[in-house]
């Protein structure tokens, strides 16, 4: 997997810096001091890292597949912020160097460029402050994701009209073609992800079969599709889901599968109930209309190819691996399977019941984790740390795979664990999707 997420970085890198790169191929007649030149290199390096970050969040099921949909997510939020800073220092740079570019911000020169360039820049402070602190703040996640999508349009297109305007690098024709279409290229991708996408949907659309309490104040959403053979999706996967009549809507929202990949008319996820929308599903009534996209992930176990196949998961986390033990045994799979299932209480943890049935089934060590465990508890006690993983799993060996899903705190010290004991960062796989907790 590594090697093929080096690729597609290396893509990513060779995309962002061609705008630059079209600047710097053009020669400008008027040669200027280095950091006013700086500076101008700072904006389209912004510009072309923003572009391609249209692309990345656009949920493309071809883009870095092996990397996994929530891996490049948060890779967009850290390169993002980064992009917002190149753009943010781009001003700030031509100003510190020669001071009379504040009249580029001067409604009396030009009121239009003025006004556009001030708005850019209060955009990318927004954009920014929201991506850092909008749980602080009390953003609810679709409207933050409106406001975070359409300011960074905005950013782009204004960022591509002022340097197409300005014309220091870009003063030939073909120059300025030749940078209005790598940059509008995303942007055509964005149409994609935001308008022709809902309208595939509507011809796949599903319907809510069942629901179903769960331990752990928790709920289980059974769909079935209306008119379509259904949806084929690899074990630990997961997909965005919509409620309601018409998939152009806000409230989307990704939920890992929990039911068995055999049956792909069938589908099920579980969810605890963590926010305002979560708090909903126990109340949806059988026949409401659902919409869904995907399936996403690179959080999937392969049987033949691992020796043994240890799972770790906290709360909620348990469900992508519900999937992985519910395929496993319907497949009579007979890889040696180890499960650590950290929770709060003994009636907090969702599923139980069927897990014993499943050590039953599958080649399964079950090893439950309580915190605060009931009264003659002889089980695991406390958190999940290195001391309890080499108490509990096998020696590591090059065939052995780790899979871990839960709340990010588990998830960290799980990780770092499990290097310590020697495992490789190639065959540790984390569903890292931080939507699962925050709304």
């Amino acid at each position: 997997m590594i090697p093929r997420a080096l690729l597609w970085l290396s893509a990513y890198v060779v995309l962002a810096l061609i705008p630059l790169g079209v600047a710097l191929v053009h020669q400008p007649a008027e040669a200027r001091a280095f950091w006013v030149e700086l500076g101008a290199m700072l904006g389209f390096l912004g510009l072309g890292v923003l572009a391609v970050q249209m692309l990345i969040t656009g949920r493309h099921r071809w883009f870095a597949p092996e990397i996994g949909l929530d891996n490049t997510l948060q890779f967009h939020r850290q390169v993002g912020i980064f992009a917002m800073l190149l753009v943010l220092a781009h001003p700030v740079t031509l100003i510190l160097a020669e001071p009379e570019n504040l009249t580029y911000l001067d409604p009396r020169e030009d009121i239009l460029r003025a006004v556009s360039l001030t708005l850019v820049v209060i955009s990318v402070i927004i954009v920014v402050c929201t991506s850092l602190w909008r749980v602080t703040i009390g953003l609810p996640n679709e409207w933050w994701r409106v406001l975070h999508g359409g300011l960074a349009l905005f950013i782009v297109i204004g960022g591509l009209g002022h340097a197409l305007m300005v014309d220091h690098y870009t003063a030939g024709a073909a120059t300025k073609g030749m940078l209005a279409g790598l940059v509008l290229i995303p942007l055509g991708f964005l149409v994609d992800t935001r308008l022709l996408r809902p309208l595939r949907m509507r011809r796949r659309p599903w319907r809510v079969a069942a629901t179903q309490p769960e331990r752990g104040d928790s709920t289980t959403i059974r769909l079935e599709p209306v008119g379509h053979e259904g949806l084929v999706f690899a074990p630990g996967q997961f997909i965005w889901v919509t409620l309601g009549e018409t998939p152009f809507s806000l409230q989307q929202h990704p939920f890992s599968l929990a039911s068995s990949a055999t049956e792909p008319q069938a589908i099920a996820f579980t969810a605890k109930r963590l926010g305002d929308f979560t708090a909903t599903l126990p109340s949806v009534e059988p026949g409401t209309r659902a919409w869904i996209e995907g399936p996403y992930g690179a959080f999937v176990p392969d049987s033949d190819r691992a020796g043994t196949i240890v799972l770790i998961a906290g709360g909620i986390g348990i469900t992508p691996i519900m999937s992985i033990l519910r395929t496993f045994a319907e497949r009579g799979v007979r890889t040696p399977l180890w499960l650590i299932y950290a929770n709060e209480d003994w009636e907090s943890a969702t599923f139980r019941e069927e897990l014993d049935a499943l050590t039953n089934r599958l080649p399964l060590q079950l090893i439950h984790v309580l915190d605060s465990p009931p009264e003659h508890w002889s089980g695991e006690t406390g958190f999940v740390d290195e001391e309890l993983l080499e108490r509990c799993l096998p020696a590591d060996s090059k065939d052995v795979e780790y899979f871990i899903c839960g709340p990010p705190p588990l998830m960290d010290v799980a990780e770092k664990a499990l290097l310590s004991r020697g495992a490789s960062p190639t065959r540790l796989y984390s569903d890292r999707f931080d939507l699962y907790y925050k709304e």
